[in-house]
């Protein structure tokens, strides 16, 4: 199928959560999300970024700065990072060390993606050694970590950030609702999503590109959508990608524990009660999936809506060759370039903006 020109147009990267699967352990899983890593450089896509997760049974990757230096060992060209650092689980100097050293070993790669996400649960929140109201003071905290990296932080003149302190670490802010506002303030590109909330997702982009303020980060406004995209050679085929992640989160909104991911057909035979089930249907919905002329379509729909830079996709599911199969659809609906074994590309992915 030939490229669509708006996507064609458009920066495509890849968020992995490191999913664990039934049958699988968690540290097959990290290793799956390296050799995920590695298809995506291969497939052009621009970046790769890796998740934070406490305590959950179904994932299995809880230290994102550790498991990026991994990634970016691991391959040569893609740009590596975080969706994201949850900030107020960390202290802000510690985060700007970490990617100092991060951008020190790997100068030019490395992406900075930061949250304002707490722990899952009250009791991980206390193993943190963290509070909900946290995530109130995320602002602050944020402007904190961006002065260890250029310098200008004051409050402690004789510290300094090392090696971070003058690297070049391109921040981007996770954020919905009041987190578009914090990252205009601030002049930081934005990570919103998720994309079966079109409406909610149009009302933050419209907050943050009206509120949006030039900084030495960010020259204009800069917006990544982000969300589950399932191309496959059938309807059926791409809805069945969908289905472990769906009922994984009814299971979490039903019994409390979010777990690994099942295989599509025994998901199907299970008998839910009325809640599992509405909440299973209500977890299909909404996702970007089909066959690649539908994938097509809609992204490139939600593209012009959105007027989105890039889109970072974040489909999990039981089937890895499905899933696989499915980046590799996509890429090509892009226009995406390959790369050779070298790490070049036989031409460019041109950007509609700036966000190294």
């Amino acid at each position: 199928m030939t490229a669509n020109p708006i996507l064609a147009a458009t920066r495509f990267s890849v968020l992995d959560r490191s999913r664990v699967r039934e049958g699988h352990d968690g540290p097959e899983a990290l290793r799956d999300t390296v050799a995920l890593a590695r298809y995506a450089e291969e497939l052009g896509y621009h970046r790769f970024w890796v998740s934070e997760h406490h305590s959950v049974p179904g994932v299995a990757g809880s230290a994102p700065t550790v498991l990026a230096a991994a990634v970016a060992g691991a391959t040569s060209a893609i740009r590596v990072g975080t969706g994201g650092v949850m900030l107020p689980n960390h202290e802000p100097l510690v985060v700007a060390e970490q990617f100092g050293v991060l951008e020190s070993l790997f100068p030019g790669r490395i992406d900075m993606g930061l949250g304002r996400s707490v722990g899952f649960t009250d009791g991980i929140r206390r193993a943190l050694g963290r509070d909900v109201k946290d995530a109130d003071a995320f602002e602050e905290r944020l402007g904190l970590l961006l002065g260890w990296l250029d310098g200008t932080q004051r409050a402690h003149p004789q510290v300094h950030a090392r090696p971070a302190e003058g690297l070049r670490v391109p921040p981007f802010l996770l954020a919905t609702g009041e987190g578009a506002g914090i990252a205009a303030r601030a002049g930081l590109p934005l990570v919103v999503g998720d994309l079966r909330r079109r409406d909610r997702l149009l009302v933050a982009v419209e907050e943050y590109r009206r509120g949006f303020r030039p900084s030495a980060w960010a020259e204009r406004p800069y917006v990544v959508v982000s969300g589950t995209v399932a191309v496959a050679g059938s309807e059926r085929e791409a809805r069945r990608l969908l289905v472990p992640e769906a009922w994984s989160t009814a299971h979490a909104r039903t019994r409390g524990s979010f777990p690994p991911l099942a295989p599509a057909e025994r998901i199907e035979a299970l008998e839910m009660s009325a809640r599992e089930r509405e909440l299973y249907e209500s977890g299909l919905a909404g996702h970007v999936h089909g066959t690649p002329e539908r994938v097509a379509r809609e992204l490139a729909a939600v593209v012009a809506e959105t007027g989105a830079d890039e889109v970072l996709v974040t489909t999990s599911t039981y089937d890895r060759a499905g899933l696989l199969d499915s980046f590799a659809r996509l890429a090509e609906l892009a226009g995406l370039v390959p790369r050779t074994a070298d790490g070049a590309g036989t031409g460019p992915n041109p950007p509609a903006g700036r966000a190294d």
